[in-house]
This record gives C-alpha cells, structure tokens and sequence, in this order.
C-alpha cells in the first residue's frame, strides 16, 4: 500500500463520520490532495469520482498481471488500482470483478463509474466513462486510454451506490473495516458498529458501499431500475421475485417456467428476453406486469393475469377460479407489504 492509497482510504473513513481531515503534511501529487480534500468535504464516493481517478493513469502502458503506473498495468490490475485509490476493495481478476456490486440491466443504464465486463467467460474488464466510452488498459502493446465501447459487455456491475451513503444506519461495515484509533472515544454509541469494526485494516469492501434500501433484497438494484422505467414499484416485482422462484434465477418448475421471474419460454420469446438472465428476466416481467396493470386496471388482476395468462382474466372476468392463482395473488400482496416495512418499496 502507498502511503496516498492509505491517506485516501483514511480520508474516506474520516469523512463517513463526519470527523476532521488531519492536517496536510506537505509533499504528495495534486491527485492525492485533491482527493483529501474532496472526503474531507464530506463528500460519497461517487461514479464521476472512478472515473477522475481512471483518468490518471491514462498513458499507463500496458503489463500483464501488473497493477501500478510504475510497473504498467493489466485491465483488472487497473480495475483494482483505482478502486483502491478510493477506498475500495475489488477482487484482482476480471471475472471476480464481474461479480462484484449489484447488475445494470445494459448499457444504457450504464452511469460513470460502473464495470464493463467482456467475454464469456470474462476475460477484459473496463470502467465506464460516459457517452458510450470507457477508460481500458486493452491489450500488450497499447496504454491505459479512453476509447469507444466497442461491443456490448456480458456484464455490467455497479459498485459505489446511486444514494446517500450511510454505513452506520445500513450496518454495512464489516468486522476490521476501520482501524484502531480510527474514532474518538465516545463518538458512537455502544452496539453502533460490529465487533471487531475498529480494529485493523482500512478498506472499505465494495458491499459495504451499498445503499442501505437495497440490503437483504437479492437483485434489488434490478427492481429498483425496471420498476423507475416502467412506473412500477419495485416492491412488486421483488416480490413477485420472492414468490415464483425464491429468488432464484436458475429456477425451472414443473410446468417449464423459468428464471427468477418464472417466464415460460414462450412468452419470454414474445418479450425478446432470456428468462435464465435476471436482468433480462426482470426489464420482461415488468413490461409484462405494466401491461397488465394498463389493459385490468387493479393490481389483483394484474397479477391474476401475470399467474394465469390474461386471456383467463378476461374469460372469468376477475381472477380465475385456479387454486394457485387465488393463493397467488395474496401471497404476492403480502410479500410486497414485507418488503415495503423493511424500506424497500
């Protein structure tokens, strides 16, 4: 670790809390100092600040399995770099990379500051830019630049959060996440972080970066982003998540349904979608529920209809006399009320 990978990481771990920068001991590069002085603002690590960070090592040649700017650079050996630079914890290969953080459904939800993984399985890795660019270390005998994304990534992972961080009501730091002296005696109250959260070791993993609505809610950034795109809560579809597949996106039933919404390939055909790829299957499920809700008017119906087909909607003209769809649509209601008291609605 440099001593301006530790200065930053402390800053961020200061300002989380509302504490005072230490005072500057001189020396350093303007990115260091530029860096304090934005935690020591108070301000979150944000997208735009990944990709300041990335700008800096443009030019970087590239070096396979190399991770600072003396030595060069690999693609994930840069990931890695400039998260670390911000405090944050990343894995060193590109296919761990892409597993980090919550899914973006595709690139146009893509923001700055998001992975843009490539190949199957994974083999590149880039942070994205902005303005259909990213910031890559592509291959032996080029540099760290910004370039074009010039084919559509197999997975797009979001690190830092889209909200306010608040680690102390969210919970989310983990045992040994800020060093021993890190806060005055009496700052907290007693049973305000875990145990163990004061001693040692000053990065901040990138779970404990996410927005604390999001917690205990598998693929919550998922429902979050289709449900704002198709005006639907994202309650609903967690909750019709919960109840068709358990949230499990590798899901088949008896009947053939698949995936974490539980579409039955025909009519994940109809929506253009995989039904095994939970982005997918999600931006389907709630083009599927929002058409419901505009063709039957009422949540009951929708839902009778996203169980049992729409055509047996309006055949029984209410919910159908199916035994699974009139236990169906209550237990997906009351799903929905178990996730909205826990904030997520």
């Amino acid at each position: 670790m440099t001593v301006y990978e530790a200065q930053a990481r402390m800053m961020e771990i200061r300002s989380r809390f509302g504490l005072p920068a230490p005072a500057p001991t001189g020396g350093g590069d303007a990115f260091a100092a530029a860096l304090q002085s934005t935690m020591a603002a108070g301000r979150p690590v944000t997208g735009t600040a990944v990709v300041d960070a990335a700008k800096r090592y443009l030019g970087t040649p590239y070096v396979f399995g190399g991770n600072t700017p003396e030595r060069g650079m690999d693609c994930s050996g840069l990931v890695q770099r400039v998260y670390a630079d911000l405090g944050v914890r990343l894995p060193r290969v590109a296919k761990d990379q892409a597993r980090e953080g919550t899914a973006v459904p595709g690139l146009a939800h893509a923001r700055p500051g998001d992975l843009l993984a490539f190949g199957d399985p994974v083999d590149h890795v880039a942070i994205y830019a902005g303005d259909g660019r990213m910031i890559a270390a592509p291959h032996a005998g080029d540099v760290v630049k910004l370039q074009q994304v010039y084919e559509t990534p197999t997975a797009i992972r979001r690190i830092v959060p889209t909200t306010a961080l608040d680690p102390l009501a969210t919970g989310a730091l983990a045992a040994g996440a800020l060093p021993a002296g890190a806060l005055p005696a009496g700052a907290l109250p007693a049973g305000a972080l875990p145990a163990g959260a004061l001693a040692g070791g000053a990065m901040v993993t990138a779970a404990a970066l996410r927005p604390a609505a999001l917690n205990g809610v598998p693929y919550a950034e998922l429902f979050q982003q289709a449900g704002a795109k198709y005006g639907l809560s994202p309650a609903l579809l967690a909750a019709v998540a919960k109840v068709e597949s358990g949230y499990n996106p590798a899901a088949v039933s008896g009947a053939g349904a698949q995936g974490l919404m539980q579409l039955m390939p025909a009519t994940a055909r109809g929506l253009g979608v995989n039904a095994l790829d939970p982005a997918q299957a999600v931006d389907g499920a709630a083009r599927m529920l929002s058409a419901n809700l505009d063709r039957f008017g009422s949540l009951d119906l929708a839902l009778a209809a996203y169980n049992a087909g729409g055509g047996a909607v309006s055949r029984y003209g209410g919910i159908p006399p199916f035994a699974q769809t009139q236990a169906y649509v209550p237990k997906v209601k009351a799903a929905m009320e178990q996730l909205a008291g826990r904030g997520f609605a």
